[in-house]
C-alpha cells in the first residue's frame, strides 16, 4: 500500500464519525437497491408457486391433436416434458343429492400430467391405465354417493348439449337452466367401466359453479388410434419471450388449429404477447430503477464532496510535497472501495434479512387471512447479488467521480488559504433589507452563511430535493400499481349470488334468513336504452364515435342500459353512499334515478384497462328509456327517469358498463311501477350476499334452493384478487419504508455533516457576543430556508416524474392524471420537521463545546 493510501485510511480513521455516517449511509443504499431485488424477485416466486399449485405446471397448450403432431411436438428441441390431457366428457351421477351437480366430469391424463397437475391423493393410488379412475372426496361428502376403491362403476359418457348449438358446454359452464328446468340435455356417446384406485381431493382447477364432479382416468400415448384427438401440454426447457412465436410457427407447420397459453404463469416469468403490459413493465421499472440510483448517488455524493471539502487542507498539504493530480484523485478513490468493501457486504445482509422479517410478518398475516397454500419465501439468486452488487459498485463510483476531480484540481497554496470553497464578492453575499427588518440580524447571517457556503448549501438542498422526489415518485408509483391491479381484476364485491331467469324476488328474499350471512341486496334488472344528445358525450366516446366511424340518429347516440332496481335497505345504504336525498326518490310516479358516471372496464380492441366519465349530465337532467322487444323488433317508451344524483359508487353486485353504456340504479318499487307484463318476462332477479362463511352458506343454499335458481359461489376468486392487492401492498409499503429510511438518512447525513464542518464558525460569533436565543432564531431561519427552497425545486420535479410514470401506465391502463394531494401535504410538513429535527440534532452535538476548542477544530 503507497504512502498516499495509508494516510488516506489515517485520516478516516481520525475522522471516526464522519466515516461512520458515510458507512451507514452506503449500507443503507445498498441495502434498499438488495431489498428491492429481492422483493421482486421473492415476490415472482411465490406467484409462480401459487399459479403452479392451482394449474399446474405448464406454458403451451396444443388442442386436439393427432398422434402424429404429438409425435412432432414432443421432437421439438423446446419441450421439456409433455403432458397429453383429454376431456372423455359428462355421465349421469345416479343419487346425486346436489341439483345443480348432476354429473361426472371425466377427465384423462398420462402419467407425466398426473405428476405434473396439482392432484392431492387422499386415499389410495393414482390410475395407471385406461379402465383406471380416481374420484373426488367431494362426491361422497356432498353429493352422498359412496364409492369405494376397488369398486367398479359402469358410466354412459357424453357431451351437454344445448338446443340449436352445435358446441357442447364445458366445466366453466354451469347447468343450463330456465323457469321450467333444466335447458341441457347429455348426448351419450359411450359405455365405459372403470375401477376405482383412489380418492382425491377437490381440483383447485374445479370451478364452484361447475356441475360435475371431477374423476380423472389415464391415457396410454402407446394406445392412441391415428383417429384419437387429445391435448397436449408442454412444460418449456427454458422460458423466453420468444415463446408465442415459436409456438405459433410450431403448430402452423403441424397443421394444430389452436394453441393456448399459461398466461398467468408466464406472466410471472416475465413473458407476455401483450406489448402494452411488457412496455408498462419495463418503462416502470426503468423509472424507479432511475429513482433508487438516483437517490443512492446523491446520499453518497454528499458525503464524499462534504469529506473532500474538509480534507482540502490534508489534500493541499500533499501537493506541497510532491503529490500528482492522479495521486489525490485516487486518494478519493481509494476511500470509495474502503467505504464499499465495508459496506457492501453488510448492506446485502440487511436488506436480504430486512425483506426475511418482513416476509416471516406477512407470512403469519396471509395464514390467518386467506388460508392460501404457497407462503413468501425469501429468494436470493446469484443473479441478484451479483447485480445489487454491479449497482452499488458503480453508484459509489459515481459518486465519487466528481469529488474526486475536484480533489485532484486543489492547489497547495489555495488548499491551505482554504479558498476554493468559500470565494467571496459583496455581491455573492448580498442579502435584501427586508430579511433583517422581517427577521432580524440573526436570519440575516444565517442567510448570509448559505450564500457563502454554495457548495455544502447546494448539497443539501439537491439531498432535501431528492428526498422528495424519492417520496412522492414512489409512493405515486405505488398507488397506481395498487389501482392497476385493482382495475385488471374483476372487482367483485360479494361472495355468492343466486339469480333468476323470472323477475319474481319472494323465493330469493325468503334466502336472507340463512346463517352466517352478514350483507345482501335484491335486486331486478332490465336492458333498455336510451338516446343521448351529443353535449353529453365524453371525450372517450366522441373518440370512439370517430375511431370506428359510429352513425348517429339526429346527432344522438344509442346507449345500452343497465337498469337495476334496488330493494329497499340496499337502495337507501346506495343512495348514502351516492350521497342523495332518500325523498326525490319516494314517488314512484315521478320516478328519479342514480346514474354511475363513472366507470372501469378493459377495452376489447386495445386491450387497456380503462377508467373513464360515462356520461356528462348533471342532476335534475332527464334520461328517456326505451324498452325493445327484440323478438318483434319493436320498441316503445319505458319512463323519463329525473337523475337524482351521479356517483362513482357501485352497489353490490354491479359491474360498470362499457364507454356507451349506463348504469341506471332507482329502486325496486320504482321499476315494478313502470314496467308492463311484456316488460316483466325480460326482467331478471339477482340476489347478492355476504357470508362469514361462503362454503358453508353455499351448502346450506344448495339444500333449499329450487332448481330454477342459479347459485354462484366467488368467494374463491375474491381471495385470489385480496392475495394479489396484499402481495403488492407488502411490496410496495416496504418500498416506501425504504425509500423513506434513505431519505431521512440523506438529509440528516448532508445536514449534520454540514454542521460540524462549522463548528469554528458558530464558536466565531460566540466569541463576538450571539446569544444562545439569537443563536436558535438563525438556525430556525436556515431549516426554513432549506424546506421552502427545497420544495420549490422538488414539487415541480416530482410532478413531472409522477406524469411520466402515468404515462408509462397509461400504455395498459387509461386513468385520468391525479395528484396525491395527500402525500404532497405530508411530504410538506415531513420535510420542515426533518430538516428541523436534524438541525436541533447536530447544533446539540455543538452548542457545548469550549469556544476555543472550537476555534482549533480540524477534524469531526
Amino acid at each position: 500500500m503507497n504512502i498516499i493510501n495509508k494516510l488516506t485510511l489515517r485520516h478516516l480513521k481520525e475522522n471516526k464519525r464522519r466515516t461512520l455516517v458515510t458507512i451507514t449511509g452506503v449500507i443503507i443504499s445498498v441495502s434498499m437497491i438488495m431489498a428491492v431485488a429481492t422483493l421482486g424477485v421473492s415476490f415472482l416466486d411465490i406467484m409462480k408457486r401459487q399459479s403452479i399449485a392451482d394449474n399446474g405446471e405448464w406454458h403451451v397448450q396444443y388442442q386436439n391433436v393427432s398422434p402424429d403432431q404429438i409425435e412432432a411436438i414432443a421432437n421439438d428441441e423446446d419441450t421439456g416434458s409433455l403432458l397429453l390431457s383429454n376431456e372423455l366428457g359428462y355421465a349421469k351421477l345416479d343419487g346425486a343429492k346436489v341439483e345443480d351437480k348432476p354429473y361426472l366430469f371425466i377427465k384423462e391424463y398420462n402419467e407425466e400430467g398426473l405428476k405434473q397437475f396439482p392432484i392431492e391423493l387422499s386415499k389410495g393410488r393414482l390410475p395407471s391405465d385406461e379402465q383406471e379412475v380416481v374420484i373426488s372426496e367431494q362426491i361422497a361428502n356432498d353429493a352422498g354417493v359412496q364409492y369405494k376403491i376397488g369398486d367398479q362403476i359402469k358410466l354412459a359418457i357424453g357431451s351437454r348439449m344445448m338446443e340449436g348449438e352445435s358446441e357442447p358446454l364445458g366445466q366453466n359452464d354451469s347447468l343450463q337452466r330456465d323457469g321450467e328446468g333444466i335447458k341441457e340435455r347429455l348426448e351419450v356417446n359411450s359405455m365405459e367401466t372403470f375401477t376405482v384406485t383412489g380418492i382425491i381431493e377437490t381440483p383447485s382447477w374445479e370451478p364452484a359453479w361447475s356441475p360435475g364432479y371431477t374423476v380423472l382416468g389415464y391415457i396410454d400415448k402407446g394406445s392412441l388410434n391415428k383417429s384419437d384427438m387429445v391435448d397436449a401440454i408442454v412444460v418449456l426447457d427454458k422460458v423466453n419471450s420468444s415463446v408465442f412465436e415459436h409456438a405459433g410457427k410450431l403448430a402452423k407447420e403441424n397443421g394444430i388449429g389452436k394453441v393456448a397459453f399459461n398466461d398467468e404463469l408466464l406472466r410471472y416469468y416475465g413473458v407476455t404477447d401483450n406489448d402494452n403490459l411488457r412496455f408498462t413493465l419495463f418503462s416502470l421499472l426503468g423509472i424507479i430503477m432511475a429513482v433508487i440510483i438516483i437517490g443512492s448517488v446523491s446520499l453518497i455524493y454528499n458525503a464524499f464532496a462534504i469529506s473532500v471539502s474538509e480534507r482540502s487542507r490534508h489534500l493541499g498539504m500533499l501537493s506541497s510535497v510532491g503529490a500528482t493530480k492522479k495521486q489525490k484523485r485516487n486518494s478519493v478513490f481509494f476511500e470509495g472501495m474502503v467505504i464499499g468493501i465495508i459496506s457492501i457486504p453488510l448492506g446485502l445482509l440487511a436488506g436480504a434479512l430486512g425483506i426475511g422479517a418482513t416476509f416471516w410478518f406477512i407470512n403469519t398475516y396471509i395464514d390467518g387471512a386467506l388460508g392460501i397454500s404457497e407462503r413468501l419465501q425469501v429468494v436470493v439468486t446469484p443473479s441478484t447479488v451479483l447485480v445489487s452488487c454491479l449497482i452499488s459498485s458503480a453508484t459509489i463510483f459515481i459518486s465519487t467521480y466528481m469529488p474526486a476531480r475536484k480533489a485532484s484540481k486543489i492547489s497547495a497554496i489555495d488548499a491551505i488559504r482554504q479558498t476554493q470553497d468559500v470565494k467571496l464578492t459583496g455581491k455573492t453575499v448580498k442579502t435584501s433589507k427586508l430579511v433583517r427588518k422581517l427577521f432580524g440580524l440573526e436570519a440575516e447571517i444565517g442567510l448570509k452563511n448559505l450564500k457563502r457556503n454554495k457548495r455544502r448549501y447546494h448539497a443539501t438542498i439537491f439531498s432535501l430535493v431528492i428526498s422528495i422526489v424519492l417520496f412522492l415518485s414512489v409512493s405515486f408509483f405505488t398507488d397506481n400499481l395498487k389501482k392497476s391491479a385493482v382495475m385488471s381484476q374483476e372487482g367483485t364485491n360479494f361472495d355468492i349470488s343466486v339469480s333468476a331467469n323470472t323477475g319474481d324476488t319472494e323465493q330469493l328474499e325468503d334466502l336472507v334468513q340463512l346463517e352466517n350471512i352478514t350483507a345482501y341486496s335484491v335486486q331486478k334488472s332490465l336492458n333498455p336504452t336510451a338516446l343521448i344528445d351529443k353535449d353529453k358525450f365524453p371525450q372517450e366516446l366522441k373518440d370512439m364515435i370517430e375511431r370506428d366511424n359510429i352513425p348517429l340518429d339526429n346527432g344522438r347516440y344509442q346507449y345500452y342500459v343497465n337498469l337495476h332496481g334496488l330493494d329497499e335497505q340496499s337502495f337507501r345504504d346506495f343512495a348514502k353512499k351516492a350521497g342523495a336525498e332518500l325523498e326525490m326518490f319516494e314517488d314512484p310516479e315521478k320516478p328519479t334515478a342514480i346514474v354511475i358516471d363513472q366507470i372501469s372496464y378493459q377495452d376489447p380492441t386495445t386491450t387497456k384497462f380503462i377508467e373513464a366519465k360515462s356520461i356528462v349530465t348533471e342532476p335534475g337532467d332527464v334520461l328517456d328509456l326505451i324498452f325493445t322487444n327484440y323478438d318483434t323488433e319493436k320498441s316503445k317508451p319505458l319512463g323519463s327517469f329525473t337523475i337524482g344524483a351521479m356517483t362513482d359508487q357501485v352497489p353490490m353486485g354491479i359491474r360498470t358498463a362499457m364507454m356507451g353504456g349506463l348504469d341506471v340504479i332507482v329502486p325496486m318499487k320504482t321499476m315494478d311501477a313502470l314496467m308492463d307484463d311484456e316488460m316483466k318476462k325480460e326482467v331478471r332477479s339477482q340476489l347478492y350476499m355476504n357470508s362469514t362463511d361462503p362454503m358453508e352458506t353455499q351448502k346450506a343454499l344448495e339444500e333449499v334452493v329450487p332448481s330454477n335458481l342459479y347459485i354462484y359461489n366467488v368467494y374463491q376468486d375474491r381471495q385470489q384478487e385480496e392475495q394479489l392487492i396484499l402481495f403488492l401492498s407488502v411490496f410496495t409499503y416496504g418500498f416506501i419504508a425504504l425509500i423513506s429510511l434513505i431519505s431521512i438518512a440523506n438529509i440528516f447525513n448532508t445536514i449534520s455533516t454540514s454542521i460540524s464542518l462549522r463548528k469554528r464558525e458558530f464558536a466565531m460569533l460566540k466569541s463576538v457576543g450571539m446569544t444562545p436565543k439569537g443563536f436558535n432564531k438563525m438556525i430556525n431561519y436556515e431549516s426554513i430556508f432549506y424546506g421552502v427552497k427545497s420544495l420549490l425545486f422538488g414539487l415541480p420535479i416530482s410532478i413531472g416524474v409522477m406524469y411520466l410514470i402515468h404515462r408509462s401506465v397509461g400504455e395498459t391502463f387509461d386513468y385520468g392524471f391525479e395528484l396525491p394531494w395527500i402525500d404532497i401535504l405530508f411530504v410538506i410538513a415531513a420535510i420542515f420537521i426533518i430538516v428541523s429535527s436534524a438541525m436541533l440534532y447536530s447544533i446539540g452535538k455543538v452548542k457545548k463545546q469550549n469556544i476555543i476548542e472550537g476555534l482549533k477544530q480540524e477534524n469531526v
